[in-house]
């Protein structure tokens, strides 16, 4: 059913100008790194190391949920990133070979050794083989050696989500769904002791950050790949007692449209602020239509909170950011398969404002040049089970010149089952779009 129509040939001349957006991290539109590639790493953490930002994270399919290697990327800025290596590659058998899950990578360096270690959930395709596994490497960057099963008291630890803390001593700790803090040995290559077994009201996709002497725990319910309402708990000891606090985002808001995953401390003009850092999951397109959604944390009496999502902000000043955009287009929206909307602009880079929704699929978004030559072409994912509107796309930055952008539906949604066979995602395949906006 189509709704709306859009002129094919809205023109608007942009002169060469500042870059009103540069260093800026845009939420929820996919991110390119030197190679003009999708920024692939989901499930992912960041250490900071030698005066730059590496960032581990799932090298993700748009076919399947198998492990095809750990991606790592480094960054000066946390915005622009170059592409460093495919980190851990798949094995040839074992835990992380052919048709294996492979999830969630943390890695931290070992103080004692100089060595760094990644921590990673490994699995069968059904979920039933859960295993904390780990690698190593002589360099941050380098290509990592798997080394098989993380173990306690001699034993595998069989649990799947996990995350990672390094405390202020630098003692490092693995954390496991459902509130398991282990602490590491001191080579990072085993844990030495359980600090908590559980700890109640806790989920799944935990992160952990200490601010002013207390801790702070982050996770998840468990719906699978849909968003909820993360939620933390507090405590002034890592053994406990936690303190269940709530959801640390608007209620509803099912976190922004994101999980959580890791929480980075920054310095920002002189203070300390954690960073969230959260995944928008879009099984299948897992790849290329997945995104990403990172926000500084407001602080205020013991309590943390991010009351509101930012389109765009400045992780050198912590503020919301101005990405110079001007709009061109009108509303548009449809769900018949193969149905096309095309606007012309002259700049350097466009963006597409839309709205996502419980009945919205996939769009293709392709911009071609002068010549009706493709110089990008891009999956779009539409859905949300929380309706929102904002940014879901912005080119790569191209030569100054004249270009058309085209949207079209694709007919295909995110759709997938969980464990127990719980069916979830869009029961539709609108593509929205509120405005398109030519940018800085």
């Amino acid at each position: 059913m189509k709704l709306a129509t859009i002129a094919a040939a809205t023109m608007l001349p942009l002169a060469a100008s500042a870059q009103a957006g540069a260093g800026a991290i845009i939420n929820g539109v996919p991110w390119y790194d030197d190679r003009d590639s999708v920024v692939s790493a989901h499930g992912a953490n960041i250490v900071a190391d030698g005066g730059r930002y590496y960032m581990f994270g799932e090298n993700k399919t748009d076919s399947a949920n198998t492990f095809t290697g750990f991606s790592c990327y480094s960054s000066a800025n946390l915005v622009d990133w170059k592409f460093e290596r495919i980190a851990l590659k798949t094995q040839a058998g074992g835990r992380l070979g052919p048709g294996r899950v492979g999830e969630r990578p943390k890695v931290m360096r070992c103080p004692k050794t100089g060595e760094y270690v990644m921590l990673m959930h490994s699995d069968d395709l059904r979920y039933k083989d859960p295993c904390v596994a780990y690698a190593t490497s002589d360099s941050i960057n380098g290509e990592y050696t798997f080394r098989g099963p993380l173990l306690y008291k001699g034993k595998p630890i069989r649990k799947w989500d996990i995350g990672s803390f390094v405390d202020d001593d630098g003692q490092a700790y693995l954390l496991v769904h459902h509130g398991y803090i282990y602490r590491l040995a001191p080579d990072f290559h085993s844990a030495d002791s359980c600090l908590t077994a559980g700890v109640k009201g806790a989920g799944e996709s935990p992160a952990m950050f200490k601010h002013d002497g207390t801790y702070y725990w982050l996770s998840s319910h468990t719906t699978s790949w849909e968003r909820n309402d993360n939620m933390y708990h507090t405590s002034k000891s890592l053994s406990g007692p936690w303190q269940l606090q709530g959801p640390f985002c608007p209620e509803g808001s099912l976190t922004h449209n994101s999980q959580t995953t890791y929480v980075l401390p920054l310095t920002i003009e002189g203070r300390q602020v954690p960073m969230f850092m959260g995944d928008r999951w879009s099984f299948p397109k897992q790849h290329s239509a997945a995104t990403y959604v990172w926000m500084p944390i407001t602080m205020e009496n013991g309590r943390m909170s991010i009351p509101e999502l930012w389109q765009a902000w400045n992780p050198q000043t912590g503020r919301q950011a101005d990405i110079g955009m001007h709009p061109v287009g009108r509303r548009w929206a449809s769900d018949a398969v193969g149905d096309t909307m095309s606007v012309a602009f002259s700049g350097c880079r466009v963006g597409l404002k839309g709205t996502l929704g419980p009945d919205c699929g996939y769009a293709l978004v392709r911009v071609t040049d002068g010549q009706g030559r493709t110089v990008q072409s891009q999956t779009v994912d539409f859905y949300a089970k929380k309706a929102s509107t904002g940014l879901r796309f912005v080119s790569r930055r191209l030569p100054e010149g004249r270009y058309t952008l085209t949207v079209t539906v694709t007919g295909f949604r995110p759709n997938w089952t969980d464990k127990s066979k719980t069916v979830y995602g869009s029961r539709g395949t609108f593509v929205r779009i509120d405005d398109v906006v030519v940018m800085d």
